[in-house]
């Protein structure tokens, strides 16, 4: 993909965020009105808008996640358009307010307390309430998944009861006729479509392989239509129920580690929370749903040298490339992981790199953040003129890519993508 339609695909999720608000903004503002009242009408239209605008970016598609430049981007601008919305939206009902207070502090309380106000007004007041719940949920990362699942979906409930609330006090509705259902129809693609997995693929597991302490390799066939699918992208698999087995049937993302020529695929799944646990006790024939493919990880290596550098579970979209064939370029990999026992697919690296001139790999034991990073970058021939794959813990590919800057290396050239949503 060429460097344009790759910054043009970085700016869709943005520019759907900002002309969803401009739009009502340029048929709802408030020509005739000024100072708090003004305030008021423009922050409840532009938070409206801009939350509906988020709700679409929550779609978990394919389709649409390369359009918005790949998931772990397009749920970075949902995530932020949702908060700087509820900010909006909140202001709506102070500035209404500061605009009674003008008049008297009694009449302000009274805007401000629903107790005597109409249904219409306690469902506003219920919108911010659910939307509240729903975003501490978003910025509680370590709330279990099921029960974030479950607060995140008020959130959901917060956008309909808001949408309903703006359009019972309308008397022309105007861009909201638009804005409903839009927010409707992204609702029930994301419970009904991804959630339930009605618009997931049918495939099995083949078989089950250890690659490391608390890691294992399922090979999944597909039952229907193959998914394709390329080396550096992952998909969202629930996993049911099979021979001595019971899924959590919770869709959860897994890195692809091998694509079969038969359609089959292979996935890394490291014991990282209770279903990835769980499923650590998977068996052939186990039903599996398979949402996908996403991320563009090493869809865009230039034809100059490479440098990959892992951490963990992070090497499995490079022998996922590693596997698909020779390279093509020069390319360093160097992997870190925390001990023998949780070196996956070390053994496998060996002999690719000892039958492929192209590869160098440079594995080491490291604990913690690795203290031998900048050596070891200093080892890298030409390093400033590589391309870099990252990939593996927040912390570690945050380091790598300080000590790459200080090392010569362009911004540009450091790539990788995030993979802690849900």
């Amino acid at each position: 993909m060429s460097a344009a339609l790759s910054a043009l695909r970085g700016l869709a999720a943005p520019g759907l965020l900002l002309a969803l608000p401009a739009a009502c903004l340029i048929w709802a503002w408030p020509v005739e009105l000024h100072g708090w009242r003004a305030v008021a009408i423009v922050s409840a239209w532009a938070g409206t808008a801009l939350l509906v605008g988020s709700t679409l970016l929550m779609v978990r598609a394919a389709r649409l996640a390369a359009l918005f430049g790949g998931l772990d981007a397009q749920y970075r601008w949902h995530h932020l358009g949702g908060t700087v919305a509820y900010a909006l939206l909140l202001a709506h009902p102070l500035a209404l307010a500061a605009a009674a207070w003008q008049e008297s502090p009694r009449l302000a309380w009274e805007v401000l307390s629903p107790w005597a106000q109409h249904w219409t007004v306690w469902l506003g007041w219920a919108a911010l309430g659910l939307l509240m719940v729903g975003l501490a949920a978003t910025f509680s990362l370590h709330l279990p998944y099921r029960r974030w699942r479950a607060l995140h979906y008020l959130a959901g409930a917060g956008v309909v009861a808001g949408l309903i609330h703006a359009w019972t006090l309308l008397a022309q509705p105007g861009p909201l006729a638009l804005l409903l259902p839009l927010a409707a129809l992204a609702l029930c693609w994301r419970l009904i479509g991804s959630d339930l997995g009605l618009a997931a693929r049918p495939y099995r597991v083949r078989s089950v392989a250890a690659r490391a302490a608390g890691m294992i390799e399922a090979v999944l066939e597909p039952c229907g239509p193959r998914m394709a699918v390329s080396p550096g992208q992952f998909v969202f698999a629930a996993f049911g129920d099979g021979p001595g087995f019971r899924g959590c049937g919770e869709f959860h993302p897994f890195t692809v580690s091998s694509i079969g020529d038969d359609g089959a695929l292979a996935v890394g799944i490291k014991a990282l929370g209770p279903c990835s646990r769980h499923v650590q006790g998977l068996t052939p024939g186990v039903a599996v749903r398979l949402e996908g493919p996403f991320g563009r990880f090493l869809a865009d290596r230039a034809d100059g040298p490479q440098f990959w550098l892992a951490g963990g579970v992070g090497i499995t979209p490079f022998i996922a490339a590693l596997r698909a064939g020779p390279l093509q370029q020069p390319t360093t990999l160097l992997y870190f992981y925390r001990s023998a026992q949780d070196a996956a697919y070390l053994e496998e690296l060996r002999s690719i790199a000892a039958a492929d001139a192209c590869l160098t790999l440079v594995a080491e034991a490291a604990a913690g953040p690795p203290p031998t990073l900048d050596v070891r970058l200093s080892e890298v021939p030409g390093l400033g003129a590589r391309q870099a794959q990252l990939c593996g813990p927040a912390a570690l590919v945050e380091a790598a890519r300080g000590a790459l800057l200080s090392h010569g290396m362009p911004a540009a050239a450091i790539h990788f993508e995030r993979f802690d949503f849900r």
